[in-house]
């Protein structure tokens, strides 16, 4: 195999499946040519509900779901080999995770824009909903841990080049967003001064890294960042930020499908198949099938993406039928960002590293970034390695980074909602956790401070299994709804994957449970392993109780005749 044949398959795959299931989901399921204005423009407020173009909330949208996941999953799934979790990606990503994604994202727009837990408990009752909620806040927590420790590894390496880069990028995105909301230069300059001012990040901060910083400060940098970041408004960072993040995404896809395709590489670097146990997770054989995905969650699918959907995505979707291109078509593009991971590492990877040994001994994320940066080398010779590697490393960092302050943003959405109850019993620890900032600091708290203690192997499939669980529980939520809601005899399209995934991730979570979370009491004196074992083991314990209710409202509620809508000829 070669990486042509694996690029042109994957790009025709998806193009076909967008065009042809999803264009169906849209016209015949969700039928959004006939749906009301957007919540957006109904229930604009300037600060979470603002109608925004496709093309920058596709960028925000992407940006804010992919992170380092479609690419750090199928770096580490690399160690079984290059054809399981290829596959893995291109079933998922298409049969699961497009689905999940767009049905999400329509389902909150049709509910004023309110989050997934919302539709949750509207359709299987409160307790559903609150499960749901509790499910959202430790996912946020995982979320934070994992990411956190990828942009902290990244800002220590090397000569502190990525985070000045990034740093650079931000005020730039700051910059543009001035200039696309205060002025009256227009989308098109003002597009034209923010990739100048991002071109002039990457100069400037490859030249002035800040060197000397040990990963323990940025821990603490980290922390003050998503504070800040997760409580201003949308438009003065998180949207233009994301939208430079785009032409990150855009010129990264177009640069390596290139790349892939021009080169004609053989895949050298690893065997299709290595073994199905392999040292995937914290060291232990860990075998493919449940623990794929606890390896392998955004490229293929990923209940986040549902939180990003219904509470950010859908109060700034202009017209519902913009969905498909925002929620359908992300999904899809982090499938093919997922597919160049493996093309990269196994096809280029003996470039960037000595022998197979050192590949396989590098982290996931130095993997794919010496292999992405080879890759483009190789076919492109007048573009540096370094330069690319550069690119690759600020990429992961800007998109994980992203993922980091919309989460906390999210989890402390979240928080506020869990603390109603406090209202009338406590009202002054309510205004505490009612109030953004605070909700925000111990959101970060919870989730940097776990990242702090935490070691990178455990708390990823950690922030996974949470992650996959939330997305079978979502995808039981749109399958009630679309057979209560919008049409019975599509329920089935949702229903099967998502009893299919549900078996899988819950198997995959237990098997978590016995091996990996009691490997981490094995030296008690290591306080950084106990406190990651207590908290990754209880939080684990908690989601799976939580689990089995939401599934039993789902089974009480799911009887009875749904919704039979008449296709018109």
């Amino acid at each position: 195999m070669n990486s042509t044949i694996i690029a042109l398959f994957a790009l025709a795959l998806y193009l076909v499946f967008y065009f042809t299931y999803g264009k169906k989901l849209q016209t015949k399921l969700c039928r959004s040519h006939e749906a009301p204005d957007a919540p957006s423009k109904r229930l604009a407020d300037g600060v979470d509900y603002v109608p925004t173009s496709k093309y920058v909330l596709f960028g925000h949208h992407f940006a804010s779901i992919a992170g380092a996941g479609p690419i750090t999953g199928p770096a580490v799934a690399i160690v079984w080999g290059w054809l399981p979790g290829l596959l893995w990606v291109w079933f998922g990503n298409i049969f699961v995770g497009a689905i999940h994604d767009y049905l999400a994202l329509v389902a909150s727009v049709r509910y004023d824009g309110r989050s997934v837990q919302y539709v949750a408990q509207d359709l299987m009752g409160k307790r559903a909903g609150k499960s749901f909620g509790w499910f959202i806040l430790f996912l946020c927590i995982l979320v934070v841990a994992a990411f956190g420790d990828i942009v902290a590894g990244q800002f220590a390496g090397g000569k502190g080049e990525v985070a000045s880069t990034f740093f650079l990028f931000c005020a730039a995105a700051i910059i543009l967003g001035v200039l696309m909301y205060r002025t009256k230069l227009g989308m098109g300059l003002s597009t034209i001064i923010g990739i100048a001012l991002l071109i002039g990040a990457f100069a400037l901060g490859g030249q002035y890294g800040i060197a000397g910083v040990s990963k323990d400060v940025w821990f603490l940098v980290i922390f003050l960042y998503v504070v800040i970041a997760s409580a201003m408004p949308v438009n003065i960072l998180l949207q233009p930020r994301d939208y430079l993040n785009s032409f990150l995404l855009y010129f990264g896809l177009v640069l390596g499908g290139a790349a892939a395709i021009v080169a004609f590489q053989g895949f050298t670097a690893v065997h299709a198949f290595e073994s199905f146990s392999a040292p995937a997770i914290g060291g232990h054989p860990s075998p493919f099938w449940p623990t794929i995905p606890l390896v392998i969650a955004c490229g293929a699918l990923s209940g986040f993406h549902a939180l990003v959907a219904s509470g950010t995505s859908s109060k700034q979707l202009r017209d519902e039928k913009d969905a498909l291109f925002v929620g359908y078509g992300a999904m899809l593009t982090e499938g093919f960002l997922s597919t160049l991971v493996v093309i990269s590492i196994a096809g280029f990877g003996l470039m960037a590293f000595a022998d197979e040994a050192a590949l396989f001994k590098a982290g996931p994320i130095p993997r794919f970034i010496q292999s992405f940066g080879a890759m483009i080398n190789s076919a492109l010779p007048f573009i540096s390695k370094e330069f690319m590697s550069l690119f690759a490393a600020v990429w992961v960092s800007s998109f994980a980074l992203t993922t980091l302050d919309t989460c906390n943003r999210l989890g402390r959405y979240i928080i506020s909602e869990l603390a109603l109850p406090l209202k009338e019993k406590n009202a002054g620890a309510y205004s505490f956790f009612a109030n953004k900032w605070a909700a925000s600091i111990v959101m970060a708290f919870l989730g940097v401070g776990l990242a702090f203690t935490g070691e990178y192997t455990v708390l990823w499939p950690a922030f996974a299994g949470a992650n996959q669980l939330i997305a079978s529980i979502v995808m039981v939520t749109v399958a009630l709804w679309v057979k209560k809601k919008l049409n019975e005899k599509y329920t089935n399209l949702v229903l099967i994957p998502a009893i299919l995934l549900w078996i899988t991730v819950t198997v995959g979570i237990i098997w978590y449970e016995i091996v990996v979370v009691p490997d981490l009491f094995k030296d008690m004196a290591n306080t950084r392993n106990v406190i990651t074992g207590v908290a990754v083991g209880t939080i684990n314990i908690i989601m799976l109780i939580l689990n089995f209710i939401t599934i039993i409202e789902f089974l009480k509620n799911f009887g009875g005749k749904g919704a039979v809508v008449t296709e018109k000829v």
